[in-house]
């Protein structure tokens, strides 16, 4: 048993150091901040019952006197490329996207970031004509934030037959200025009134861009070689023509 004197005091443990406080006010930092914001505005929609099927022509026909660049045609995707979209976090729909819009020029592949980013157009069955309507583009010819790019997008109604036509513009990016709205409006407007114009035109109000829901079996156009049409569909969302069957 260990004499008393020779056992060993147990040292108090050092406090601890002291806490330094700060308040938020105080603290010097640094805030690294990118906002994106994309616009569109969308027309009614308007029926040409007596339109023929030569939409390339008659939607590039609507951009005249309001274009400030070559008009694009972008025509409904082959299957394979439907599922394409910008969306950097789906990587496989990302590198469709790529593939069939990288031969495209810089205003129509902003166009299309800008209206598929929100939704307003559907290329499974729309055909849409863009153009750079206002503003100025960059150095590497891609529009800046405040240029506005749209032009007409139609489909073929699956009930009669007839074109549908509406008016798509948008504007974005890492910017923004107010009073582009209002000339987007004012574009809208006065493009909306050469529509009106054509012969027959009626206007429907709110376009809902119905389609027939595709399935696994799909038929290739007779008339144009569209091969994503549903096998329920009565026009092709291509050309427009009435498919057998």
């Amino acid at each position: 048993m260990p004499l008393p004197f020779l056992r060993r005091k147990r040292q108090p443990a050092p406090p601890p150091p002291p806490r330094i406080t700060l308040a938020p006010d105080q603290l010097e930092s640094q805030e690294q901040v990118m906002r994106y914001q994309y616009h569109s505005l969308s027309s009614h929609g308007v029926r040409l019952p007596e339109a023929e099927h030569d939409a390339p022509v008659r939607l590039a026909s609507l951009l005249q006197g309001f274009a400030k660049s070559e008009i694009d045609l972008i025509e409904p995707l082959p299957l394979e490329f439907q599922d394409a979209a910008p969306s950097i976090v789906r990587p496989e729909a990302a590198l469709h996207w790529i593939n069939v819009h990288h031969g495209r020029s810089p205003i129509a592949r902003h166009a299309l970031l800008v209206f598929e980013s929100v939704d307003a157009i559907d290329l499974a069955y729309e055909t849409f004509a863009v153009a750079l309507l206002h503003g100025d583009v960059d150095i590497d010819g891609f529009p800046r934030f405040d240029a506005i790019v749209g032009g007409p997008v139609s489909y073929w109604d699956e009930s009669s037959g007839d074109l549908i036509v509406r008016l798509l513009v948008g504007w974005g990016g890492t910017g923004v200025r107010g009073d582009t709205s209002r000339t987007a409006q004012r574009l809208l407007a006065r493009m909306m009134v050469d529509v009106m114009a054509s012969q027959g035109a009626t206007e429907l109000g709110r376009a809902e861009r119905p389609v027939a829901i595709a399935d696994a079996q799909h038929t290739a156009c007779p008339h144009c070689g569209f091969a994503a049409v549903d096998r329920r569909a009565t026009y092709c969302p291509k050309c427009g023509m009435r498919t057998p069957g």
